[in-house]
């Protein structure tokens, strides 16, 4: 979520410093939910179909994602900035993902979600002017690189927000694609993990630097480099589902996705712009020939088989009627830290009700400061059968 308000406060700050022409983005979001248990002890990858599930497809499952899945809360030097422009805009951000690894092998996640930047030349995104502001010259300890160095070379880069909320476990798509590998390799007949890209084109608020657009070069170079780093042996992609059928669409209502066992072991992809990027992205793919990643568009549209509805409060029956159609649906369970700091699973229980096979999260385990929510399956199993499609 973006956080579109900063205050006279951070401006005068900012023109304080003689740091001129400052556009730096506040792009804050967050995420969450909860149920107070240990971390998933997990048994070989290999165990996680059951027996009696190796018939289920794709979309007879339930699993838990994560939102954000990059994301290290700011420093509290930085935080007090941020605080500045309002406590609810710090309250949105403060939160804080363990490693991708981790995510994968300890909480059963199987959905991640990754913002990335354009940055063909490098250093776009090398000197933060919220680590200038708050006067910061020592490196953070809980990021394991050089970010200066990572962050001044050419590459697509991972950050929340350019300005303050910068803090990342993996600086670029290349490493955070290259950790998943591994740790799917490391893990053969894991459930398929499915990575959401939100592509960013913009900075709200003060950021120092201007985002680049993702034109039509770019998005084929971010699928090039998705096949880079992916062997094709694990990904699983628009072509394969579609297979013979014209369209996807028509591929997901006649033949479904493919069954668990055949998708074990695998990584997709789906793009999480739903504006004019999303249409870019489909110019002269109407049914994604080619692409690497699925998009969220209309149920009609030739394209259909993926769908981002994050409100299952408001789009509750809407993620049903896609669920029975076939469709694929993730959707989130908390948002802003709101749901953790009140202890509030209405949300969450929606989200699971609604049958939607991806349930986003910031909370796979309880943040122990608000309370004890989170999102978590009985028993700690990394899936559980769909309430609507497997019925």
């Amino acid at each position: 979520m973006k956080i579109n308000r900063i205050t006279n406060r951070l401006f005068s700050m900012v023109r304080s410093t003689r740091i001129t022409g400052l556009l730096v983005s506040l792009s804050l979001v967050a995420s969450g939910i909860g149920v107070g248990q240990e971390p998933i002890q997990q048994s070989p990858s290999s165990a996680e179909l059951r027996a009696e599930d190796k018939g289920l497809r794709l979309n007879q499952i339930q699993v838990v994602g994560t939102h954000n899945s990059y994301h290290l809360a700011p420093a509290p030097e930085i935080m007090k900035l941020i605080g500045l422009t309002g406590k609810s805009v710090a309250d949105s951000i403060d939160y804080t993902h363990p490693p991708l690894e981790k995510q994968f092998g300890e909480y059963g996640i199987r959905q991640i979600e990754l913002d990335v930047y354009a940055d063909p030349d490098g250093g776009l995104y090398s000197k933060p002017v919220g680590r200038q502001l708050a006067k910061l010259t020592e490196a953070d300890p809980r990021m394991p690189f050089d970010f200066d160095a990572v962050m001044g070379q050419p590459g697509t880069k991972i950050i929340h927000a350019p300005g303050f909320d910068f803090a990342t476990h993996v600086p670029t798509l290349k490493v955070a694609l290259e950790q998943t590998v591994a740790w799917s390799s490391s893990n053969p007949g894991h459930l398929p993990i499915l990575i959401l890209l939100e592509l960013k084109e913009s900075a709200t608020g003060p950021a120092g630097v201007k985002p680049l657009k993702f034109d039509r070069q770019m998005l084929d170079a971010l699928d090039e480099e998705i096949r880079t780093c992916v062997p094709s042996r694990l990904l699983l992609t628009p072509d394969f589902v579609r297979g013979e059928s014209a369209t996807l669409r028509e591929a997901i209502e006649t033949q479904g996705w493919p069954t668990l066992e055949k998708c074990c072991g695998k990584i997709f992809f789906a793009l999480d712009n739903a504006d004019g990027l999303k249409d870019r992205y489909l110019e002269d793919h109407d049914s994604l020939r080619g692409r690497v990643m699925f998009v969220s568009v209309g149920s009609d549209h030739p394209a259909a088989a993926w769908m981002k509805l994050n409100d299952p409060i408001n789009d509750f029956d809407r993620i049903q009627e896609c669920v029975r159609r076939g469709f694929l649906v993730r959707t989130r369970a908390d948002s802003d830290t709101r749901q953790a700091r009140k202890n509030d699973p209405t949300q969450r229980d929606r989200a699971i009700q609604s049958g939607a096979q991806f349930i986003s999260t910031d909370y796979p385990v309880p943040d122990k400061r608000w309370s004890e929510y989170c999102v978590q399956w009985p028993d700690h199993a990394v899936y559980r059968r769909n309430p609507i499609s497997a019925r």
